[in-house]
């Protein structure tokens, strides 16, 4: 979403950063801490890594995700002074980057803090501006932002390191078990399957799940940014259905432009399975294992529908 130029979405920004001036020069880490009754105010640009920010600081938190409705579409979001307010006073505030929340960035720039820790995703695993935003499919990256996240409550409240190391512990050996293993079921079982996408959103999860993401890269990447796809790319991606050359085709729910719905209209006809995958949680009270795992089951499934098994 580019930064706006005129009318109302300037007027809309000039009074979130107003509210940011306001709330920065209102707060300082002591009040923030009286006024949560002692838990540590944390927040994230979605709901998908508020719940892992809320699951590593456990009851010394207070996390709050800007972006929580399944509906909402994060690209074309428009923050207003109340979140303005949620990041000035967040101690620990994770944005997706990449291109994908810049409006994020824009707040937490108008509102600088000392005391706050920034984690942007992007830059963390060195993902670029114009690369792929979605880092919470790829299990690597989520890794990286779990032992960034846990050095950020230390750092907001080093009296409770072990706390939060225990936290991590469990996390990632517990709460993200059944998620590590469909991942390894997938891989093991379904390594060099052919399938489909509607946009790049799948493009990490495929490739830690060693699945041939055959789409063609530039429909992939068009549908993702909300351009049209080429001709080419559109007929190449239809055929492929046509003829079975994918055995899965995966689809951003959250993102069904006609030329998707056209795709799946093409699945439907031809017999190839379709899984539903979102960019937020969804449910919406789900948390980050749950809603991943429901989706790996689903896909699972759908593969072994597939191949007859």
């Amino acid at each position: 979403m580019p930064a706006p130029a005129t009318g109302r979405p300037a007027v809309l920004l000039a009074t979130v950063l107003l509210a940011v001036g306001l709330t920065s020069c209102a707060t300082s880490p002591s009040i923030q801490r009286a006024a949560s009754g002692g838990l540590i105010e944390v927040a994230a640009s979605t709901n998908v890594w508020a719940s892992i920010l809320s699951q590593l600081g456990g009851s010394h938190v207070r996390a709050t995700a800007i972006i929580s409705n399944p509906q909402t579409d994060p690209h074309a979001y428009e923050p207003t002074p109340a979140d303005a307010r949620t990041i000035a006073r967040s101690r620990v505030f994770l944005e997706n980057g990449t291109g994908y929340d810049p409006w994020a960035a824009r707040i937490v720039a108008a509102s600088p803090d000392e005391n706050r820790t920034v984690i942007d995703v992007g830059r963390l695993v060195g993902v670029p501006g114009d690369g792929n935003p979605h880092h919470w499919y790829s299990p690597a990256d989520v890794s990286k932002v779990v032992a960034a996240i846990t050095a950020g409550l230390k750092n907001a409240d080093p009296a409770d390191a072990g706390y939060f190391d225990s936290r991590r512990h469990a996390f990632e050996t517990v709460d993200l078990g059944s998620y590590h293993r469909v991942i390894e079921e997938i891989r093991t079982g379904y390594a060099g399957t052919p399938v489909g996408a509607s946009e790049s959103i799948f493009a990490p999860l495929a490739d830690a799940l060693g699945l041939k993401l055959a789409t063609p890269t530039g429909f992939l990447r068009a549908v993702s940014e909300g351009t049209d796809p080429s001709a080419g790319d559109k007929a190449a991606s239809e055929a492929q259905l046509e003829h079975r050359a994918v055995k899965v085709y995966v689809y951003n729910s959250q993102n069904a432009t006609p030329d998707v719905t056209a795709q799946l209209a093409v699945a439907k006809r031809a017999g190839v399975p379709v899984v539903a995958v979102t960019e937020t949680l969804h449910p919406a009270g789900a948390s980050f294992q749950q809603w991943q795992v429901s989706q790996l089951q689903a896909l699972k499934s759908a593969l072994a529908q597939a191949s007859g098994r």
